[in-house]
Formats: C-alpha cells, sequence, structure tokens
C-alpha cells in the first residue's frame, strides 16, 4: 500500500484535483501523512454520518436500543404531525440503510442553509407521506441518518453530542469537535462534523481494528461487521457506490473493503485485507469524478 499511496501522491501533485491531504495508516502505524495545505479542522460532510452510525451501534451495544425499534415509539409526542399511518413502520434499521420511504433527499446542505425543517426537522419529517414501503428502496438522504441519531440520542438519555464526546471522540484523542446543530439543539446526524483528517480517519481504524483502541472495547465487534456490510442495493458509479451497510459505503473492488464517505472526497477507506486505513480530505473545488477516477486507480483496482 505505501507504494501505491506514494504513486497516487504523486499523481493528484501532478493532476491537482483539490486534495487537501492524504494518510496511510497500515500494520499499527502512520505510514504517510503528505498535506497539499496546511493543517485545519474542516467540514467531512457525510463522513459523519459513519459516526453517528457508531454511536447507534453503541447504544445497541449498551442494550438500550434495536434494530428493529420504530421511531414513533421512542417519539410518541409526535404522533399527532403524522399524516400517513405507514410512517409509523419505520425502524432504526430503515433509517440507517437510507429506506425510510420518505423517497426523497431531505436536509441536504442547501436545503437546511433556505431553513427547511425550521423549527422542528423531527416534526417535518414525520409529517411527510411515504413515496415507498419502508426497506425497500435505497434513496440517500442526511434525513434518514438525521433520524436515526435522535433514536439513539431519546434512547441514551442524554445528548448525542454530550454522548459522543464522553464515549468515542475524547477516547480517540479527538477533541470537542464543531458540530452542526439543528434547531433543537441536536448535533446534525447528516452532516456538519469539523475534524482534520488525521482525526477524522480515527473512525476507520478503530473499525479496522473490530472496535477496540488502546486495549477498550469501544463499539463491539459485532456492530463493526454488521455496519460494513451490504445491507441494501445502493446506486452511484459501479462497483465504487453499489453497495450500502449501515452509514458506510462498501468498496467492491477489494475484499471487505468499506469506507465513510463525505462529499468532495473526505473519505477514510477501510482495507482489511492490507491491514490497512487510507484517508484523504478534499477542498470544495475540486474536481471530484477525476479525483476518484485517480484514486480508485491507483490505490484501490
Amino acid at each position: 500500500m505505501k507504494k501505491r499511496t506514494e504513486e497516487l501522491i504523486n499523481a493528484f501533485t501532478k493532476e491537482n484535483p483539490g486534495v487537501e491531504a492524504i494518510v496511510l495508516y497500515q500494520n499499527g502505524e502512520t505510514v504517510i501523512e503528505h498535506r497539499f495545505v496546511p493543517k485545519k479542522p474542516r467540514l467531512i460532510y457525510s463522513h459523519t454520518k459513519s459516526f453517528i452510525s457508531t454511536a447507534v451501534g453503541m447504544a445497541i451495544d449498551a442494550g438500550k436500543l434495536k434494530l428493529d425499534d420504530k421511531f414513533i415509539d421512542l417519539y410518541p409526542e409526535y404522533e399527532s404531525v403524522i399524516t400517513d399511518e405507514n410512517v409509523k413502520k419505520i425502524e432504526l434499521r430503515h433509517f440507517l440503510t437510507m429506506s425510510s420511504g420518505f423517497g426523497q433527499a431531505f436536509l441536504m446542505d442547501n436545503g437546511r442553509r433556505e431553513g427547511e425543517g425550521f423549527p422542528d426537522c423531527v416534526a417535518y419529517m414525520l409529517s411527510k407521506p411515504l413515496q415507498n414501503t419502508p426497506g425497500e428502496k435505497f434513496v440517500y438522504s442526511n434525513a434518514d441518518t438525521h433520524m436515526a441519531g435522535y433514536m439513539a440520542q431519546r434512547a441514551l438519555g442524554e445528548p448525542l453530542l454530550k454522548f459522543c464526546y464522553k464515549n468515542l471522540f475524547s477516547k480517540l484523542g479527538i477533541g470537542f469537535p464543531v458540530w452542526e446543530t439543528d434547531a433543537n439543539g441536536t448535533a446534525f446526524g447528516g452532516s456538519g462534523l469539523y475534524l482534520d483528517i488525521t482525526d477524522m480517519m480515527k473512525l476507520g481504524i478503530l473499525y479496522l481494528n473490530k472496535g477496540v483502541w488502546n486495549g477498550e472495547q469501544i463499539v463491539s465487534s459485532e456492530w463493526v461487521e454488521q455496519a460494513t456490510k451490504r445491507h441494501i442495493e445502493a446506486w452511484g458509479p459501479k462497483p465504487w457506490s453499489r453497495s450500502y451497510g449501515y452509514q458506510f459505503w462498501m468498496v467492491e473492488q477489494r475484499p471487505n473493503a468499506y469506507r465513510a464517505d463525505g462529499a468532495y472526497g473526505q473519505l477514510s477507506i477501510v482495507l482489511p485485507e492490507d491491514n490497512a486505513v487510507l484517508a484523504t480530505q478534499c477542498s470544495e473545488q475540486n474536481d471530484t469524478a477525476k479525483f476518484v477516477e485517480m484514486l480508485q486507480k491507483y490505490a484501490i483496482d
């Protein structure tokens, strides 16, 4: 992996697709850390979703949440806003696999900036009719992840950011992060987390090590296995974005590989067969298509 990563860095340097940093962790140590811009926390977009998946897994590990739990059973106070009785059938597993049934992308970046979901995004979502049967069809939506985060928060009995800091970020050596919240003050599940690449990729290292960090089991190996295997057929440039787990994408070109994936190239790619994690961060002005093509050519395929 080291040689291939060095070739990838050389290609990035020559082609300049907007990469900010690339790090290779292998066999228990950082092998390469190359920065094209100075070190700083940056928005990791949907890579945030994989942190939410981890919080959900920790709640499940603690016996406080189950995959077949229904959202409305945890939040009965919202029953009056429901206009489609099928909304009551949505389970945690449906949110985790982007198959809630709402049928389109909600609470995406531009929509949130325009006030979509204000003042209560939970009521906003639950009042909508379903377009598909829950579990039937993959439709990528920030709202699905955010609703899963709400389920974890209610089950855990404390604010999601507070729980994540105490039980995940601080244990991984990540400082208290900047993280967007909704109007209710809940950490936004679909995006909004700011981390430097070396902190961002610690989640990938945690998963590579089956949920263990410095000898402590942070999240169970059972959750790691479940979250990072295919649960639903997705969409996108095949085979890069064909299969989806619980807020992780499969990387089908490599055995058992998967990734936490944020817009524009905020990636932590876990490569178990190489005992490695390859992470990248990129600018919003990058050439995403070229970046993905080069990444696959030099480091994945």
